[in-house]
């Protein structure tokens, strides 16, 4: 058996989303380690954002130390546990300490990892830039409006809003289609239906342009919309 180290993380904000808790997590990554041959060591936990950086993560910080003390791998559930920023991820691909990825599999090519940050980066910052619209449309329509100090425009306003910049969210759906079309193409290539297209997007942790689930309808909508 191979020594191994696991690395579970969350934010605060998504400690009860499903599919992104820390039992979960956990389960995914023994199940990996169990299928490859891996000893776990240790299992550490951290709560924090994946936009930080290494010295704002002390519990990744120390998983890399005792991997590297071990020669052993980190493992994680899923890619965005690590990061959701690709210079992050690439850092961590150039250093001297491996990380795996249960639902990526051991045989994953490196190009392929970077390909998955950009898009997670990349759908992270469209979610973020829609959010914005919104709420200038908001204010423009209503410029007593304020936001309340923990709040977002509720679902109905935040509709209401995004139909106004309807022009510019359009925009960022075909520039989202462009990055995750051609992983979907390779994917068809190879025989897989649409319905497995989605459900390994889903498996990816990549979110549709609105930050939803992938299905067989919404896969033909990016494959067939013109960039």
């Amino acid at each position: 058996m191979k020594p191994a180290i696991v690395y579970l993380r969350v934010s605060t904000s998504e400690q009860g989303r499903s599919g992104l808790g820390l039992a979960a997590q956990e389960a995914a990554v023994r199940q990996f380690a169990q299928a490859e041959g891996f000893e776990i060591t240790a299992v550490l936990t951290e709560v924090s954002s994946g936009k930080n950086g290494l010295d704002a993560r002390p519990v990744l910080k120390d998983a890399l130390a005792r991997a590297k003390k071990l020669k052993a791998p980190v493992l994680v559930a899923k890619l965005d546990r690590l990061s959701r920023e690709v210079a992050f991820v690439s850092g961590l691909m150039a250093s001297k300490v491996p990380f795996f990825v249960a639902n990526l599999g051991v045989d994953v090519d490196p190009m392929m990892l970077h390909i998955y940050a950009a898009v997670g980066q990349k759908e992270r910052e469209m979610i973020g830039e829609r959010t914005k619209s919104a709420l200038a449309a908001k204010r423009a329509a209503d410029p007593s409006w304020k936001p309340g100090p923990k709040t977002t425009l509720g679902a109905h306003k935040r509709k209401e809003a995004l139909s106004r910049g309807s022009q510019s969210g359009f925009k960022a759906a075909d520039e989202f289609a462009s990055r995750v079309r051609p992983m979907m193409k390779q994917y068809q290539a190879s025989g897989m239906s649409l319905a497995g297209i989605a459900e390994q997007m889903n498996m990816l942790g990549v979110n549709t342009a609105r930050g939803g689930q992938w299905y067989a309808t919404t896969v033909v909508r990016v494959l067939g919309r013109t960039a």
